[in-house]
């Protein structure tokens, strides 16, 4: 038997993995007072505003993919919200930018997360409003003891907050300090934001549907969006170094809904997996599956060998090309990136010599566009440190900075949810201390030049790195699975999947194995940079594959050993009702429950 950081969990009656062990609780004691796995993963998806504040916000996105016992079809739940009216290319320009900023209030996108949470409760749902955000008001007003990341993500941003972010200052320098690890933490403006929430359904009167839609307008057209309204009109210093105000307005929270999606799905080896539609980076998973399938060579399935990792970093390299070439919130050639001939004229890419090029393909015969930023000098940019830009995630060297979210959960019925919680994070933007959270980053997706997949436009969505996952075997659902970590997400789910899938690894010991990502590939956060050629993995790893890689010509940059991935996944057995669960031991705070 392989040895595991903790048991693969299994049992009949539910199962939830998070990255908090708190929201994952949460969730489970939902399950246990009777309600099913969409009640619990929104309980769970509150929590994770309030004890991973630096990793998720209110004011940030949620995409999931749900599969009901109803309807064990997967749909997608899009809560990314979009590029406010007034975020056009000409408005940056205007400003000298060539860039969105990584951080500050000019980088926000339309709040989703919390409309999103709110639509699935009420559509899928069956638990009032007010005691699926109990636990959530609890640990903001009672407090809870903050994981130590936390106050190392203040440490990091002490000065900006002192000098330029005093609302900030204000609730995360409490004496002039960051909160130390383990220290219980209020937050008493989120705990009245969502008190507000809970007293507007009540005035609805006692049908749970309508008390659910009262609470999305309190929050689209109410007090929430009068306060985003006020707070977003002052100008604060961002990533540019120069203070703006910001661009959502009480229009744009008002005009916004999270909406029910089709899913992009792919059959293979007798899986179906789906993934968001091609305004995600999803299918680059889809893509890259179907690239090593066409790839004919078994050993290309192993991602234990310098084989198997060499043409699964050569497949995501194209894929990712692909991404930066053709995806976005705009008609995308989509039967044609996943069609089997595309795959194998992809797959006659890879030779047994590690590519330093950005190679996207001609699907239909179409040229692919590429940004100017890209193509000249983006790995110039690849160093930044910033703590405020991009997604809080590991960095090219491996060193972590902490992650996004993420939350799985089945019930006895056949209920199954996975859902990826980001943005709005602690240090994405100055906090609106009316509310107690501060508004996201996410623009920073968007490129400022026209005739792009990714270009900005007023009502577009960024293309987001959010990427969760479901799988299904017969038209049944299986597996529900995700990781934060922003363009690796889709990296290290590929090398889960493949072990567990294809290599008959249990979750916990798919989960436990060494990792590994490639960052030959333009990146999604600010300042956009990319590393031609760099492989980077745990040390744990073998010296022996480490040297065949560099012999591939890959350049194998180590990490620590505990240091890359952040998976989350639990499964279902249709034909015993069996469920399983496991949850990532790096970081010290995933964890999985269940019985």
């Amino acid at each position: 038997m392989m040895f595991t950081t903790r048991p693969t969990l299994q049992g009949t009656f539910g199962m939830v993995s998070s990255t908090h062990w708190l929201a994952s609780q949460a969730a489970m004691g939902i399950l246990e007072r009777g309600g099913n796995a969409f009640d619990a993963a929104v309980t769970a998806g509150f929590v994770l505003h309030v004890v991973e504040p630096h990793l998720n916000g209110p004011a940030g996105e949620v995409p999931a993919i749900v599969a009901t016992a109803a309807d064990p079809a997967p749909k997608v739940l899009c809560g990314q919200g979009p590029a406010p009216a007034g975020a056009t290319i000409a408005h940056f320009r205007s400003l000298g930018m060539d860039l969105i900023p990584g951080a500050g209030p000019l980088a926000a996108a339309v709040p989703g997360a919390v409309d999103a949470w709110l639509l699935l409760l009420r559509d899928h749902g069956t638990f009032p409003l007010a005691e699926v955000l109990e636990p959530a008001i609890g640990y903001a007003g009672a407090g809870h003891p903050l994981v130590g990341r936390v106050g190392a993500t203040v440490a990091s941003v002490q000065d900006l907050f002192e000098e330029h972010w005093p609302t900030s200052a204000q609730l995360w320098l409490r004496g002039g300090r960051p909160p130390a690890a383990g220290e219980l933490f209020t937050n008493p403006a989120y705990a009245r934001t969502l008190r507000g929430l809970v007293d507007a359904g009540r005035a609805a009167g006692g049908d749970r549907e309508a008390q659910i839609e009262a609470a999305r307008r309190a929050w689209r057209e109410g007090f929430v969006a009068e306060a985003v309204d006020r707070f977003s009109r002052q100008p604060f210093q961002d990533s540019s170094g120069t203070p703006h105000a910001g661009l959502v307005t009480g229009a744009d929270m008002a005009a916004y809904s999270a909406t029910w999606e089709e899913p992009v799905t792919l059959d293979w080896n007798g899986w179906t997996v789906a993934k968001t539609g091609f305004w995600g980076q999803g299918p680059v998973l889809l893509e890259t599956l179907a690239v090593l399938d066409a790839l004919g060579d078994p050993a290309a399935y192993d991602p234990g060998t310098a084989a198997g990792i060499h043409a699964q970093a050569e497949a995501l390299k194209l894929a990712f090309a692909d991404r930066e070439a053709w995806y976005g919130d705009v008609p995308v050639p989509a039967k044609a990136l996943l069609s089997p001939e595309y795959a194998r004229e992809r797959a006659a890419l890879i030779g047994d010599r590690a590519s330093t090029r950005l190679r996207p393909g001609r699907p239909e015969g179409a040229d692919p566009r590429l940004p100017a930023h890209v193509r000249h000098g983006a790995e110039e940019r690849a160093g930044s440190t910033d703590p405020t830009t991009g997604e809080p995630t590991v960095r090219a060297d491996g060193v972590t900075r902490g992650d996004t979210c993420h939350v799985d959960v089945v019930d006895r019925w056949g209920n199954m949810i996975s859902a990826t919680p980001s943005g709005g994070w602690l240090q994405s933007s100055p906090t609106i201390p009316d509310l107690g959270f501060p508004l996201g980053s996410r623009l920073q997706m968007f490129w400022l030049e026209e005739g792009l997949a990714s270009s900005l436009a007023p009502g577009r969505r960024p293309r987001t790195t959010l990427s969760p996952t479901m799988v299904h075997r017969d038209g049944e659902p299986v597996m529900a699975c995700g990781t934060p970590g922003g363009d690796q997400q889709d990296q290290w789910q590929l090398v889960f999947l493949l072990r567990h899938l294809a290599g008959g690894q249990s979750l916990q010991e798919a989960i436990d194995a060494p990792m590994w990502h490639t960052a030959s590939l333009p990146a999604s956060f600010y300042p956009r940079g990319v590393e031609p050629g760099v492989l980077v993995v745990e040390d744990r790893v073998g010296e022996d594959v480490r040297a065949a890689l560099r012999s591939y010509g890959h350049e194998v940059r180590l990490a620590d050993p505990w240091s890359l991935g952040r998976l989350c996944a639990v499964t279902r057995d249709p034909a015993t009702g069996v469920l399983a669960a496991g949850a990532n031991p790096r970081g010290m705070q995933g964890y999985a429950c269940g019985r």
